[in-house]
Order: C-alpha cells, then sequence, then structure tokens
C-alpha cells in the first residue's frame, strides 16, 4: 500500500473525530513543559542507552504466547496497517518478540518507513549463548532488518539469572559491541528476578510489568515501583508493560495512564491497541494527563 492511500484509509477509519493531537517533532526531547502534561508522541532517551524514541510503544503481544496475539489475529496487514497508523502520529517504538509471532507483521510496516525513525524492541527465549546468536540472526531476517535496537531475555523469573545464563547474556554483548543490537536487557516475571536486574551493571533496559491495581505484575505496585526507581537510579532504561493489566483495566485508562505516568519511574511504556480506533483514543488520552 502506498502511503498516500494509507493515510486516507486511516482518515476514513476514525471518519469525523478530530483528536486534537499533534505529534512531536523528531528528535525534540521530553518533558512537555512545567505543566506536567505529556504526548504520546513525546521523544525521550532510553536511560543511559543514547536511544531516543517515542514515549507510547505499539504493542503487538496483547496474551502473546505460542507465537500468537491478539495483534497479530488482525493478520499481517492488519497489524502493520495500524503499526504504520501509530507511525504517522508519531510512535516511533514498535515493540515485539519472537513469542508473539509479530516479526513478519513489524517487518511489512518497516519496509514503508525510514528504518533509523523507528526504535524496534524484541525479545528471546533463549538462555545460552548459541540460541541468543541462532535468534538474532533468525529475528533480523523475519523483521528484513540489519541490527535490532534492543534485544532483552524474555519473561525471566529466577533470582540467580545474571550468573545461571551468564553465556546469554555475553552473547547479546558481545553482539550490541559489533552493532548488530544497540541495547540489551530483559523481562522480568517475578520480584526476585526484577530484584536482580536492578543490581546487575548489564541490563540496560528493564521491560516491566506496572498498573496500579497490581493486576499481572511481579509484586504490589509500591514494592515494584521502589524496585524501578533503583534501576532509575543506576541509569537503566525501564520501560513499562501491562500499563492497562492486561485488560484488566480497560475501563479505567484515564487511571492507568496517570498512575504510569506520574511514579517518575518510566521513561516509555508499551500498549497493544487492538484496532486503529483503540490506538487513536489512546494517543488522545495520552495527551489528556496531567501530574
Amino acid at each position: 500500500m502506498k502511503r498516500r492511500e494509507f493515510i486516507g484509509r486511516a482518515t476514513a477509519g476514525v471518519g469525523a473525530v478530530w483528536l486534537g493531537f499533534k505529534p512531536a517533532a523528531w528528535g525534540l526531547a521530553s518533558p512537555t513543559g512545567p505543566t506536567g502534561r505529556f504526548n504520546a508522541a513525546d521523544i525521550v532517551t532510553l536511560g543511559s542507552t543514547g536511544i531516543k524514541t517515542s514515549r507510547l510503544a505499539c504493542g503487538t503481544g496483547t496474551v502473546g504466547s505460542g507465537h500468537h496475539s491478539n495483534q497479530t489475529a488482525l493478520g499481517i496487514q492488519g497489524l502493520s496497517d495500524l503499526l504504520l497508523q501509530g507511525y504517522d502520529h508519531g510512535l516511533r517504538f514498535f515493540d515485539t518478540a519472537d513469542s508473539y509471532g509479530s516479526h513478519p507483521h513489524v517487518a511489512v510496516a518497516l519496509k514503508k518507513v525510514p528504518r533509523n525513525k523507528v526504535t524496534v524492541l524484541t525479545k528471546s527465549w533463549s538462555r545460552d549463548g548459541g540460541g541468543i546468536r541462532a535468534d538474532l540472526d533468525r529475528f533480523r531476517k523475519e523483521l528484513g532488518t540489519d541490527y535490532l535496537d534492543i534485544c532483552l531475555m524474555h519473561c525471566l523469573t529466577e533470582s540467580d539469572w545474571t550468573d545461571r545464563y551468564r553465556s546469554a547474556m555475553d552473547a547479546l554483548e558481545e553482539a550490541r559491541q559489533k552493532g548488530i543490537i544497540r541495547a540489551h536487557g530483559c523481562s522480568c516475571h517475578s520480584i526476585e528476578a526484577l530484584r536482580a536486574a536492578a543490581k546487575s551493571d548489564w541490563v540496560q533496559v528493564d521491560l516491566a510489568r506496572v498498573n496500579p491495581i497490581g493486576s499481572h505484575m511481579d509484586a504490589d505496585p509500591e514494592t515494584v515501583v521502589s524496585v524501578l526507581r533503583e534501576m532509575k537510579a543506576r541509569g537503566k532504561a525501564v520501560i513499562g508493560m501491562k500499563i492497562l493489566g492486561q485488560g484488566d483495566m480497560r475501563s479505567r485508562v484515564d487511571e492507568a495512564l496517570h498512575y504510569a505516568l506520574s511514579r517518575g519511574v518510566l521513561d516509555a511504556f508499551t500498549i497493544g491497541a487492538e484496532s486503529r480506533s483503540e490506538q487513536l483514543d489512546l494517543i488522545d488520552r495520552v495527551s489528556s494527563v496531567t501530574v
């Protein structure tokens, strides 16, 4: 699909609704001013990585496992069009993973935008060096890109993972030094793993589950936020996920967004919209948050 055709179809999809949203110019930094207002397209810097991207990432893994997610159910064209609509509204961050099965969908979108204008984050379940190297080769082929911006070890739960999976960590650092990836880190699914990540000098980026009701989180919100503050103090990039509690806060979106933006611990966050109208509504709601 040509860009002009895509934009026309996206406009038709939202009818005559005017959201009053203006995407931030590429390269502008957040914050948005003394009023404490935010935009989904604010350009933020992820910790000490030097990577600049949009505050909101386009998630592709709602209920994502077994190479399937709510987003991949839209089909390759449907999900790629959703990502491109996000791009047209200033979202420069595509969040994908091997387990979501969304690499082919993201690849189609990447063909239609300047590669250096988009941050691509993906995740590997491999726990050893050989598996990581094989995954990085395969992921780049599946995504149609020479490099990955961020690669995470996916769904860590062990308190001693920084010792147990040292060969995988070394392989990711080797890939970073070769320019295959720009940064590495982890997503954690236990408070013990999250605490280990906070203390590890290797972790540059952490994908953390956070919302005000503790839904699908590693511990209660106060405990998790205290660990994320430790991460921030050590210069790590902290990206929030499960902001809507995997749908448990679907009717309380404004409350969830206010919580995510008011804690002062997230550089960015990812939410997986499941339709064009839902994505546009989400973008509009972010711009309405005041802290």
